[in-house]
């Protein structure tokens, strides 16, 4: 995954924790699998999930890329490594990413936003395989006749050309994204600090409220994860101090 993600010349790790995260959605598909099938069935089942199977599944595009051509798509940063024009690309005041998906709409996209309709008929871009070959002066194209106009004028003419596009938000962007508040997804939980924002899960069935209980504090609910298991929270032999120790039938592990 590291290999196709970053800039041409160097590498990078995803933000955020890709690897864990498949884990757990592919852990998640396969007990609600299990669990259906126990039903119709009567029988359980076993689950094996491998986190690097997980990121091979995700990674499949760019492996059979390899096993039909012996060729490894190179990293593109914002860009598409198969695909041109598409990506992040400056105007006069930051940066506007758009999809390019179909010839029909590299003609749109042509006479409509960049107001350049001569480049349809360039022999170097009339394909995305010669988009591709040609990005680097594809894209320096772009970029030029965007240069004097503004993100807003740019996504103007894009909704108008019927073109895919978006803001390239920060952190804090998503956090007053408005379409997150138009849905909804922010919500008041409690804590042992105070009240904290959290975003609702995204499954969103209609006859299920998600649970959204407090953060717990550190060690809340010891006591009664411990008695469910049907071990004491007192250290054995009446010992003292703060390290717990749990015991059942004579036997101690530590907390």
């Amino acid at each position: 995954m590291v290999s196709v993600t970053g800039a041409p010349d160097a590498p990078a790790k995803v933000g955020v924790s890709i690897a864990d995260i498949a884990a757990g959605l592919y852990s998640h598909a396969s007990i609600l699998t299990a669990l259906l099938n126990r039903e119709r069935t009567g029988r359980g089942e076993r689950i094996d999930i491998s986190m690097l199977e997980c990121l091979a599944e995700w990674m499949m595009p760019p492996l059979y890329i390899w096993l039909g051509t012996q060729r490894i798509p190179a990293r593109a940063g914002v860009r598409h490594n198969m695909i041109a024009p598409y990506g992040a690309y400056a105007c006069a005041d930051g940066s506007v990413i758009f999809a390019i998906q179909s010839d029909r709409e590299w003609r749109r996209f042509c006479a409509d936003v960049l107001r350049a309709p001569e480049l349809v008929n360039d022999s170097r871009f009339t394909t995305n395989e010669l988009r591709v070959k040609y990005r680097i002066a594809l894209e320096r194209a772009i970029e030029q006749l965007f240069a004097p106009w503004t993100v807003g004028q740019i996504v103007e003419r894009l909704e108008g050309a019927g073109i895919a596009n978006a803001a390239l938000n920060d952190v804090p962007a998503v956090v007053r994204h408005p379409q997150l508040a138009a849905r909804g997804r922010w919500v008041e939980v409690g804590s042992f600090a105070g009240p904290i924002q959290a975003l609702l899960p995204p499954y969103n069935l209609a006859g299920v409220a998600p649970r959204m209980g407090a953060v717990p504090a550190l060690g809340e609910h010891t006591r009664d994860v411990l008695a469910e298991l049907g071990l004491s929270s007192e250290p054995p032999d009446g010992g003292g101090g703060t390290d717990a120790t749990t015991h059942a039938a004579g036997d101690t592990c530590p907390t």
